[in-house]
């Protein structure tokens, strides 16, 4: 065992450079949290449109005991309200940098040992993961009548996390990079390949020997472009007759004023 951690606050700053496991920094313990995503992981993407993020509003270090308590209070509140079928939590945040702790023997008769700054390189004692401003820590989809649950766990994990965090609703579908309305249009289009967790999509770009079969011709498709376009023409089209409707009824209604005065 060690001899006690050090609280995380002696580590929240990324002061130093990265320092990672490899060949020249050995003797790393293992890292608190192993596995990073809990709940459904093997829900198909269609299942779970609502994307909710934990992201980080600092750039400090976050211990991998503070990942994985995060971890545990999304998975427990999650599973009790929801029940443990209907979400999926990713951690995104991933400690690769190790802290070091220069032991100082503090028991009696130990000034003979004592090595005092001489040196005073340390030992590996953890792992952290350092984090960005607006770095993602970690994801939940589930289905859109879950939200709240879904903000409020990320509340919880905050808790668990130092500094300050914001939850944001993401725009897109899942833990797809298409937005809902764009995914429902490459779905419409058969665009869609599905991933598991997430989805790709056939491009229209590219050699085709590396497409496969994959492959798309642009012309088979309605650009995204030109679907947006044509939509923003019906509106535009349809606000113009709404208010072409509007004068003439006013203009009716003047009349039917004048008429009832005339007479």
């Amino acid at each position: 065992g060690r001899m006690g951690r050090r609280p995380a606050r002696c580590y929240r700053y990324c002061k130093d450079k990265p320092y990672i496991k490899s060949r020249f920094c050995r003797g790393v313990p293992d890292p608190k949290i192993r596995i990073y995503d809990v709940g459904n992981r093997s829900a198909d993407v269609d299942l779970f449109p609502l994307c909710v993020h934990l992201m980080s509003d600092e750039k400090e270090q976050i211990s991998a005991e503070c990942l994985e308590a995060a971890r545990i209070v999304v998975n427990k509140f999650m599973s009790t309200q929801c029940g443990k079928d209907s979400f999926h939590m990713r951690i995104r945040a991933h400690p690769f940098h190790v802290l070091r702790i220069n032991k100082m023997l503090s028991c009696a008769g130990a000034d003979r040992l004592q090595t005092g700054m001489r040196h005073a390189f340390g030992k590996p004692i953890g792992l952290i993961a350092r984090v960005r401003i607006g770095q993602i820590l970690m994801s939940i989809r589930t289905r859109e009548d879950y939200k709240a649950q879904a903000i409020e766990a990320c509340r919880r994990a905050g808790y668990k996390i130092p500094g300050r965090q914001k939850i944001c609703i993401a725009r897109e579908w899942g833990f797809t990079k298409f937005s809902k309305e764009e995914y429902q249009l490459y779905k419409k289009q058969g665009r869609l390949v599905p991933e598991g967790a997430h989805a790709t999509w056939r491009r229209a770009h590219g050699p085709l020997a590396k497409a496969g079969k994959n492959a798309l011709l642009s012309y088979e498709i309605e650009r995204k472009s030109v679907i947006v376009k044509n939509a923003k023409e019906k509106a535009a089209a349809e606000k113009a007759a709404a208010i072409k409707a509007a004068k003439e009824a006013a203009e009716a209604y003047q009349a039917a004023l004048k008429k009832r005065n005339q007479g």
